[in-house]
């Protein structure tokens, strides 16, 4: 109630600014009130470009460009709008008595010019970029597309570089990320649905889909989960992602978010859910599936027998990251008769002198591998790189020699950050659920090792991403989904799409041996 009421001041701020002239939010002939009432809107923004002109024929063609420095492109403003209106001959073969409209069919070069007249509209197209166009007796304005200002250049990710594959990747602009995506769907089904998200940033969102493929009910779901959005601003997708996730206290992520035009595209084939949120280079796309989280787009361009290979890999070590401790842990304190005397004593030698149980040295040193992580990630990348080599190495050998901590903890501990590091989408649930475990081991031994992997399934058995079981391609190994889940199988066997995904159409492509016969 509170923040409707504040929504409600906040328009009615807005319209009083924007009706001193008008009671209807509209603009009036005379050009001197148009350009006050937009010095009063933009009141102490000195970035508010106002620029008078007249052309050099036709006196009565008193003209004024708006708009906001560094939104714009100034060569389309100067070439495109200032000197056609200035040097054309405007009194001959132009109607006077609709004057402006003669100046968007015969003057203005544009490809995109459109007459308004309310205020809010023009007020935002101003602040997207767009600029504005007053004419002397004219209730009506020209919105002139122009939009411009320094964008980052397309590169390749940093958060997911391949060997083989597409090196392109997303930029914080949102038009220019659906073009990247476009030109991989040459299809008049790829469909863009525009919404605004902030009450302050009005930030531009999009929802992008292929028709017939997409599920109406999970559209409709991420729509209405966006329209019950109430934020001051929206600054990454992120902040939405956080938003509408489902599972809202779960470390599983239940959206997905890629940098990448070809897995955006590829999901899309598969019948999911785009958004793209301008301003951030990670789309959005939903449903998201647990077995996505070991999935490279690599995987696709390679030979599936080696991709297949590398898949268990990192599901393996998504499994070992999260449970090695504490299986060690167990074992080590309290179910040694599982251990072999040799390496029993091995590991009951590498312990004499040191002052700490296993289970504090293996959160000491867990947690000293993930400062050294963290720190690594937010330093510059060739000092990042030195920080983690020179720390491993020097920490580890001076803790084993000093007698802080045992050798073996020193193993598992770097082990477990080697794996973790593998799976990066996974890291923050790994992180969370190795400590759950190492607690339940602490206390328990093994049985509280099983009794906390019992919980863990039966958490991912209960998530669902928009109506979709997150554990759906994992328990459906016999089926044609499992033909993408832990394995990659050959593409003339991949025939069918997702079910519940795509249950609109499933038919990804004819099979080898149809096409045979």
């Amino acid at each position: 109630m509170i923040k409707r009421i504040k929504k409600r001041n906040l328009e009615t701020t807005i319209k009083s600014k924007e009706t001193n002239h008008s009671e209807n939010s509209g603009l009036n002939k005379s050009l001197d009130d148009n350009i006050s009432l937009f010095k009063n809107i933009f009141k102490n923004d000195e970035t508010l470009i106002i620029r008078e002109f007249q052309n050099k024929r036709l006196q009565s063609a008193q003209c004024c460009i708006i708009y906001l420095d560094g939104m714009v492109n100034a060569e389309i403003i100067n070439e495109n709008i200032i000197q056609p209106v200035l040097s054309n001959d405007l009194s001959e073969d132009i109607e006077s008595g609709n004057l402006l409209e003669e100046l968007k069919k015969k003057v203005i070069v544009s490809n995109n010019v459109t007459l308004e007249t309310e205020v809010n509209k023009i007020v935002s197209s101003i602040i997207n970029g767009d600029t504005l166009f007053l004419l002397e007796g004219y209730d009506k304005s020209l919105i002139i597309s122009s939009k411009g200002g320094q964008t980052r250049p397309i590169t390749e990710p940093t958060s997911s570089r391949i060997i083989r594959g597409p090196r392109e990747g997303f930029t914080e602009s949102i038009m220019l990320n659906l073009s990247l995506v476009r030109r991989k769907i040459n299809n008049p089904e790829f469909k863009v649905k525009f919404k605004e998200i902030g009450e302050r940033t009005h930030t531009k969102t999009c929802i992008c889909y292929i028709e017939g493929l997409a599920l109406e009910g999970i559209l409709n779901e991420l729509e209405l989960r966006l329209d019950k959005i109430e934020i001051d601003g929206i600054i990454d997708s992120g902040y939405i992602q956080e938003l509408i996730k489902d599972a809202p206290y779960s470390p599983f992520e239940t959206i997905g978010s890629s940098e990448r035009p070809d897995v955006i595209a590829a999901k899309l084939l598969e019948g999911r859910i785009a958004l793209f949120v301008d301003g951030s280079p990670f789309v959005l796309t939903v449903p998201y599936l647990v077995v996505e989280n070991f999935q490279s787009n690599e995987d696709y361009y390679n030979n599936y027998i080696f991709s297949t290979m590398n898949r268990l890999v990192r599901g393996f070590t998504a499994v070992t990251s999260i449970t090695i401790p504490a299986l060690f842990l167990s074992l080590v304190t309290y179910h040694q008769e599982m251990l072999p005397t040799s390496l029993l004593l091995s590991i009951s030698s590498s312990r004499e002198g040191v002052p700490f149980p296993t289970v504090v040295s293996l959160f000491i040193m867990l947690f000293i591998f993930d400062m050294l992580r963290e720190a690594g990630t937010r330093m510059p990348s060739s000092v990042g790189q030195a920080v983690n080599i020179v720390g491993t190495l020097v920490l580890g050998q001076a803790a084993v020699e000093a007698r802080l901590v045992s050798a073996p903890v020193i193993i598992v501990t770097a082990l477990t950050g080697i794996m973790t590091l593998i799976n990066m989408n996974f890291i923050s649930a790994t992180i969370i659920f190795r400590t759950f475990l190492l607690l339940g081991a602490s206390f328990l031994g093994i049985y509280g090792f099983l009794m906390c992997i019992i919980i863990l399934y039966l958490h991912l058995m209960s998530i669902r991403s928009f109506g979709v079981p997150y554990m759906m391609n994992v328990t459906r190994a016999k089926d044609h989904d499992g033909h993408d889940a832990w394995i990659r199988a050959p593409w003339w066997t991949m025939t069918l799409r997702p079910k519940i995904i795509a249950a609109k159409d499933l038919v990804r492509q004819s099979s080898r041996l149809s096409k045979e016969k």
